[in-house]
């Protein structure tokens, strides 16, 4: 059978249009277009939050400190974290707990968790309390959560307290 090539132009250009209109909407609920580079990039989980609210204030910290701890290790920079979001008197608190037990009083552990929720629990008379979810992994690779308690001011939004944690060793 013979074809015209005007009709196999008119068929091929219609073909090509309608896998145009179908590719995209194939993969639109997992990848969106980069339009710099005109190809499809993965989105991963939305994340978000706002400097008005206390538990965000909290999950910054705990996510800030941890990725400090995970890349250098205690050092300037954690400490000065420690400054911009505790208040004196749990810093000095902390240095206590911490002489005593030997291990980090912000996490009340040793070594770095793999991974941190923090919730809202409760507020009243001038604070608010968060739970820190903590996720560790130990030397066979299990899995193991401690969560803290996370007292924060609601003036300033520093942390003023922790207490929980070390079921983890």
């Amino acid at each position: 059978m013979t074809t015209n090539p005007k009709t196999r132009r008119v068929v091929s250009s219609v073909s090509v249009a309608l896998l145009a209109l179908t590719v995209p909407l194939a993969g639109a609920s997992s990848a969106s277009v980069d339009p710099q580079q005109a190809r499809p990039m993965t989105t991963g989980p939305a994340r978000g939050g706002s400097p008005a609210s206390t538990v965000d204030h909290v999950a910054n910290f705990y996510g800030a400190y941890i990725d400090v701890l995970h890349d250098t290790g205690r050092n300037s920079l954690a400490n000065g974290l420690r400054h911009h979001y505790l208040t004196d008197g749990l810093r000095k608190s902390l240095a206590r707990w911490e002489a005593a037990h030997h291990r980090d009083g912000v996490l009340r552990g040793k070594g770095v968790p793999s991974a941190w929720k923090v919730t809202y629990q409760d507020s009243g008379m001038g604070h608010c309390w968060t739970v820190v979810k903590l996720t560790w992994h130990d030397a066979q690779h299990r899995m193991q959560h401690s969560y803290l308690t996370v007292q924060s001011d609601l003036a300033t939004m520093d942390i003023s307290g922790i207490k929980g944690g070390s079921a983890v060793k």
